[in-house]
């Protein structure tokens, strides 16, 4: 039985399927939490449980009751890893959704986990793989992120995805710590183009700090502070026309999320959210405020600086 512990978290919201606006149920799965667990912004194992195969079946059941046109399903960690979604638990999904004429599939794993074997269970499913490369840039992912695999892995991994007629999502992080918001800016740029041939789609992440990490550390120190949505808005505007690249600023707006001076930031946010729907640049057309001119002195200074010099 499901109960308050075990219990998913589900919503609908809207995604883009084949360039139209169609209706998505995102489902986050309770399971044990990232094998990896040590990346320095992930503080997502603290909402970990160790649920069992059938409790998996049980939130799955809860969760994906209905027709939508795409699904999501997260975890603490990796969807094709056997220690945190057993086998059983993914099959079940693919034929619940099959049963409710879902016509995208949408999960998350890290490469080591994901392989031929595992893969041909979703054979007849249109699936989509999100992989959280972060940053083209090894040297980046080592010393600022600590994600435990190499560029080279992910491109195999993205080969044999495509290779088996699935898409791969990759996931880029705007501002890991140690970067100024100008390198941050610059690095997501560079690492767009690097994956534009590799992937179908990029999804931006905006940091935020999560409890228990190392960012937050950093942050309590006031020596990290979340990227400007600025920040995330001049990487889409400049990205344009090089591949899909979409963004949910996640805590949008709040000290620990991404954030500008307080008085736009719901407005930018919804700036951000609207341009990664329909892909169209008007999204940002109007956009103003004095914050502006505080965001520009950071992305002037702070590569010097090294600590940020706004809140």
């Amino acid at each position: 039985m499901v109960t308050t512990t075990t219990r998913p978290i589900f919503w609908k919201e809207k995604e883009r399927l084949d360039g139209k606006i169609v209706d998505c149920l995102t489902v986050i799965l309770r399971t044990k939490g990232c094998s990896w667990d040590s990346c320095y912004m992930c503080g997502y194992t603290r909402e970990s449980y160790p649920a069992t195969e059938k409790e998996l079946i049980e939130q799955i059941d809860l969760a994906i009751k209905e027709n939508v046109e795409v699904v999501k399903v997260f975890t603490s960690g990796s969807f094709f890893d056997d220690r945190e979604i057993p086998r059983n638990a993914r099959v079940h999904l693919r034929e619940r959704i099959q049963e409710l004429g879902v016509k995208k599939l949408i999960v998350e794993s890290r490469p080591e986990f994901i392989d031929e074997e595992k893969l041909r269970d979703f054979l007849n499913i249109n699936l989509e793989v999100g992989i959280g490369l972060e940053t083209a840039s090894d040297e980046i992912r080592n010393l600022c992120i600590n994600k435990g695999f190499t560029f080279e892995d992910f491109k195999r991994v993205a080969n044999i995805l495509r290779k088996e007629g699935f898409r791969v999502k990759c996931y880029l992080l705007l501002k890991p710590p140690f970067l100024s918001e100008k390198e941050a800016i610059d690095d997501a740029l560079r690492s767009i183009s690097a994956v534009k041939n590799i992937c179908d789609i990029v999804s931006l992440n905006l940091t935020n700090v999560q409890k228990g990490t190392l960012v937050e550390k950093m942050w309590h120190s006031k020596l990290y502070r979340p990227p400007w949505l600025w920040s995330a808005v001049e990487v889409l505007k400049k990205s344009h026309g090089i591949t899909e690249v979409v963004s949910d600023p996640v805590a949008a707006g709040k000290i620990r999320g991404p954030h500008n001076c307080g008085k736009c930031d719901i407005r930018v946010a919804e700036a951000i959210r609207k341009y990664s729907l329909t892909q169209d640049l008007t999204a940002f057309e109007n956009l103003h405020c004095e914050c502006l001119k505080k965001w520009e002195k950071a992305l002037e200074l702070e590569s010097y600086s090294r600590v940020p010099l706004f809140p």
